[in-house]
C-alpha cells in the first residue's frame, strides 16, 4: 500500500519558515501597495520602517491592528532561510551589500519553487493511484532540482514555464479527486427553488455582488469568476472549481466547501462563519488568515484556525440564527 506522509516530506523539503535564520528578506525584497492588507506604498528592495537591526519586525505582535493583516497571511514557503544560509553563505545584505540586489532577485524566485513544492506534496497525499502519480513525483524532483541551483543559474523564464507545467498537472489531479468525492453529481449546477441563477454562471463569469444564496453549485465550474461582494451563504459549493476566483467580501456563512479547489483564490474578508472547509483542495493558512471566521468554520489539518477568528463577535459574524437560513 502506498503512504505518502505528508508531514515528513514538507519537514525533508525544509519547507516551514525559520526567520531567525533569515536576513529579513519579505520585509525588504517584495513591493507593497497601500490597501486593507497593507498599510502603506513600499518598492522592492527597500528596507520596510518596521524592519528592526536584528531582522525582527518592530511591530510584530500588533501587525494586524496596525493595517499590515498581509504581512501575517504572508510565508516564504521556507525560501527565505534557504536563500539566505545556503544560497548566500549565511552573511546577509547588510554586511555583503554588493550581494543585496542578487539576493533580492533569487527569493521571489525560490519562493515560487518552494510553493509548487508544497502543493505537490498535497496532490501526492491526496492522489489517487493513477497516472498522475508517477507524474507528481517527476515534478517534485524536477521542482527540487531547481530550487537547489545557485543565484546565478537560476532562469526566471525556465522557472516560470516549469511552474506553468507544474499547475497544469495540479489541476488535472484536483479534478480527479472532485470527481472522485462527487460520483453522480449532476451536469450542471442547480439552484433552490428560491434563488435565481445569474446568466453566464462560468469560468470568469463576473459576478461580483450576485445573489447566489443557498444555491447548489456542486462541481460549478468557477475557475478565475469574481464573487467578490457576492451573497453565498449557505450555498452547497462542493467539488466547485475555484481555481483562482476572486471571494474577497463574499458572504460564505454556513456555506459547504468540502473538496472545493481553492488554489490562488482570493478570500481576502470573506466571511468564513460556520462554513464548511473539510477537505478543501490546495487551500492555505495565508488566505484563511486574510478571511474572517469563527470557531465554528471546519477545517482539515494541517490548517487551522487563525488566531483572530477566537475572538471573532458571534453577533457579528455568523449568527446562530443564519444557520437556518
Amino acid at each position: 500500500m502506498r503512504i505518502f506522509d505528508l508531514a515528513a516530506e514538507r519537514e525533508r523539503l525544509r519547507l516551514a519558515p525559520d526567520c531567525s535564520n533569515c536576513f529579513g528578506l519579505c520585509c525588504v525584497a517584495h513591493g507593497l501597495k497601500a490597501s486593507t492588507s497593507f498599510a502603506f506604498d513600499k518598492q522592492p528592495g527597500v528596507p520596510c520602517p518596521n524592519l528592526q537591526d536584528d531582522f525582527g519586525c518592530a511591530i510584530y505582535s500588533t501587525l494586524r491592528p496596525n493595517g499590515f493583516a498581509g504581512c501575517t497571511a504572508y510565508t516564504c514557503f521556507g525560501a527565505g532561510q534557504r536563500v539566505s544560509q545556503e544560497m548566500f553563505g549565511g552573511t546577509d545584505w547588510r554586511e555583503a551589500p554588493e550581494t543585496a540586489w542578487l539576493m533580492f532577485q533569487t527569493l521571489p524566485i525560490v519562493r515560487q519553487l518552494n510553493e509548487l513544492l508544497w502543493f505537490v506534496t498535497e496532490a501526492l497525499a491526496r492522489c489517487a493511484p493513477g497516472p498522475e502519480y508517477p507524474e507528481l513525483l517527476g515534478l517534485l524532483r524536477e521542482t527540487e532540482r531547481l530550487a537547489a541551483l545557485q543565484p546565478n543559474e537560476i532562469s526566471w523564464g525556465e522557472v516560470d514555464h516549469h511552474c506553468h507545467t507544474g499547475e497544469s498537472l495540479l489541476s488535472r489531479v484536483s479534478a480527479a479527486i472532485r470527481e472522485a468525492e462527487l460520483p453522480g453529481k449532476p451536469a450542471g449546477p442547480a439552484l433552490t427553488a428560491s434563488v435565481d441563477l445569474p446568466e453566464g454562471l462560468h469560468r470568469g463569469a463576473d459576478l461580483h455582488g450576485a445573489n447566489l444564496r443557498g444555491a447548489d453549485l456542486r462541481g460549478a465550474d468557477l475557475r478565475g469568476a469574481d464573487l467578490s461582494g457576492a451573497d453565498l451563504r449557505h450555498a452547497d459549493l462542493r467539488g466547485a472549481d475555484l481555481w483562482g476566483a476572486v471571494l474577497a467580501n463574499a458572504d460564505l456563512r454556513g456555506a459547504d466547501l468540502r473538496w472545493a479547489d481553492l488554489m490562488g483564490a482570493n478570500l481576502g474578508r470573506a466571511n468564513l462563519a460556520g462554513a464548511n472547509l473539510s477537505g478543501a483542495i490546495f487551500l492555505t493558512q495565508g488566505q484563511l488568515e486574510l478571511a474572517d471566521g469563527n470557531p465554528r468554520t471546519a477545517l482539515t489539518a494541517p490548517l487551522q484556525t487563525p488566531t483572530h477568528w477566537s475572538t471573532a463577535d458571534p453577533d457579528a459574524i455568523g449568527r446562530p440564527d443564519d444557520r437556518n437560513l
